[in-house]
């Protein structure tokens, strides 16, 4: 089964991606910040192939954390979704710019999200 990685400061939002993401077809891992998503997956060999992320959190924001992935190469194939209240369109254009596979804005519905992944490749 093919694993994600919800990485969101709020505990009801990691709770909500993760079932939705669960009922398409996920194993489902969470983060509350970037810092730990980090050590998750650098430290601890936590290997997904999709990181959904909020923007704004503690420690190691979202866009630090993609920036981070996305140098190394052992992680920039990672299909990762920025999912964040920040609906700036300089916010969006920055996380394309940054290697992001696309972004959501919260709120959201499952199709949107479903739509969102299809159009980064990922089929479930």
């Amino acid at each position: 089964m093919a694993k994600a990685m919800v990485v969101d400061d709020s505990k009801a939002m990691r709770m909500l991606i993760g079932k939705l993401l669960r009922e398409i077809g996920f194993e489902v891992v969470e983060a509350e910040n970037g810092k730990r998503a980090l050590e998750m997956i650098e430290d601890e060999g936590v290997n997904v192939e999709l990181i959904l992320a909020d923007w704004n959190m503690p420690e190691v924001t979202g866009i630090e954390l993609l920036r981070k992935l996305r140098q190394s190469p052992g992680f920039a194939s990672i299909t990762f979704v920025m999912v964040t209240t920040e609906t700036e369109l300089d916010h969006m254009a920055e996380a394309l710019e940054a290697g992001a596979s696309e972004y959501v804005m919260k709120p959201f519905t499952k199709e949107i999200l479903l739509e969102k992944l299809h159009m980064t490749g990922v089929q479930r």
